[in-house]
C-alpha cells in the first residue's frame, strides 16, 4: 500500500507534469531525482486512478474504433468517420472525403491507381483534390460501359480522376458483367481489354466499393442482377462482393456462374495489389465487410462508426 509520502510526491509530479506543463526531465531535475523515477511515478499515477485521462471530443469514439479494427484484423489503418444525425448520403461523402485525404497522402511516387465503381467510389472522385502526379496512371479494375447509371461506371471514375491529378486513364471497353462465357471469352481475348486487365492487376495501389447483392445493390439497379440471380446468389451462399466478385462468409469467392461472367479483376488478384483501400457505407454490408477482412484482401479500411461497432 502506498504511504503519505509517496501518493504527495505522485501528486506533486502529476501536477507538474499535467498543469504546469514541465517535461518529466525539468520535473526530475527541480526535484533531485532520475528521469525514470518520474516516468515510474506518471504511470502509478495512472494505475491507482489518481489521474484519469479523459478525451473530450466526437473523434476518441471513432479513433477507438479505428484502434480495435487494426488490431483485431492486421489492417494498416481504419478511418472511422461518425454518422450521428446525417444521412447515407451526407456519411458517402465523409467516407470519400477521408480516403482522399488518405490516398492523397499516400500515393506518393506510385506509378498506378486502380479503382473499381460505385456510388460510394464516386464521392471519393468528388472530393478529391487537384494535384499533380503526371508519373502515375488511374486504372479501372473492373468493366464500365453501360446505359444505366454512368456517373458511376469505373471508366467516368478513372477519366474524372485522371483529370484531379493531372494525369492519364485506361479504359476498360466492356461492361461490368456479361451475358455469357462466350461473349466474356471473345472481350478478355481483344488486346485492348486484356492490356488493361493486365494493368490493373500490376497496380500499386487501389481503391474499391464494397456491395452486398441483397440490398440497396447498385448492381440491381443496372439490372444486371435479377430475382432468379439474387436467389442463387442466396443459396450459394453469398454474403458480399468486390469489383462484382461475389465471396462467401469466409472470404472466399463463391462457385456461381455470375462470377465466371464479369469483366474485371478475380478476387484472388485483389488480394495481391500491395495496398487495397476499401470504402463502406451501411449497416447492411458489414456481414460482407467482416467477410472481406476474414479474407484478408483489405490493407486499409474507410467505414462508418455504426458499421464499425457492427463488424467488431
Amino acid at each position: 500500500m502506498m504511504n503519505w509520502d509517496e501518493r504527495r510526491q505522485i501528486v506533486k509530479v502529476s501536477t507538474l507534469y499535467y498543469f504546469e506543463g514541465m517535461t518529466q526531465a525539468e520535473i526530475a531535475k527541480k526535484i533531485g531525482v532520475s528521469r525514470p523515477l518520474i516516468s515510474k511515478l506518471l504511470n502509478k499515477a495512472r494505475e491507482h486512478g489518481i489521474v484519469e485521462i479523459y478525451i473530450k471530443d466526437e473523434n476518441a469514439h471513432t479513433v477507438e474504433l479505428e484502434n480495435r479494427l487494426e488490431k483485431k484484423y492486421g489492417l494498416k489503418e481504419a478511418i472511422v468517420v461518425p454518422s450521428a444525425g446525417r444521412s447515407p448520403e451526407m456519411v458517402k461523402h465523409s467516407l470519400g472525403k477521408a480516403a482522399s485525404v488518405y490516398v492523397s497522402k499516400n500515393i506518393g511516387d506510385k506509378k498506378s491507381l486502380g479503382i473499381s465503381w460505385g456510388t460510394t467510389l464516386a464521392k471519393f472522385v468528388e472530393e478529391y483534390p487537384y494535384e499533380t502526379h503526371q508519373e502515375l496512371k488511374v486504372i479501372p479494375l473492373v468493366g464500365g460501359m453501360g446505359r444505366k447509371l454512368v456517373e458511376v461506371h469505373s471508366n467516368l471514375l478513372a477519366y474524372q480522376l485522371a483529370q484531379k491529378m493531372n494525369t492519364t486513364c485506361s479504359y476498360l471497353y466492356a461492361p461490368a458483367m456479361v451475358e455469357n462465357e462466350e461473349l466474356k471469352k471473345r472481350l478478355v481475348e481483344s488486346e485492348d481489354i486484356s492490356m488493361v486487365l493486365e494493368e490493373g492487376r500490376n497496380v500499386d495501389m487501389a481503391v474499391v466499393g464494397m456491395g452486398t447483392p441483397f440490398e440497396q445493390s447498385t448492381m440491381t439497379t443496372m439490372e444486371y442482377l435479377k430475382e432468379d440471380h439474387l436467389k442463387a446468389l442466396k443459396e450459394a451462399g453469398a454474403v458480399g462482393d468486390i469489383g462484382s466478385r461475389f465471396f462467401d462468409q469466409h472470404g472466399q469467392q463463391i462457385k456461381h456462374p455470375l462470377n465466371d461472367m464479369v469483366i474485371g479483376l478475380d478476387i484472388e488478384e485483389y488480394k495481391r495489389i500491395p495496398e487495397l483501400i476499401g470504402i463502406v457505407e451501411g449497416t447492411h454490408k458489414a456481414e460482407g465487410v467482416k467477410a472481406a477482412l476474414k479474407g484478408g484482401y483489405l490493407n486499409v479500411l474507410v467505414i462508418d462508426d455504426k458499421t464499425a461497432s457492427l463488424i467488431l
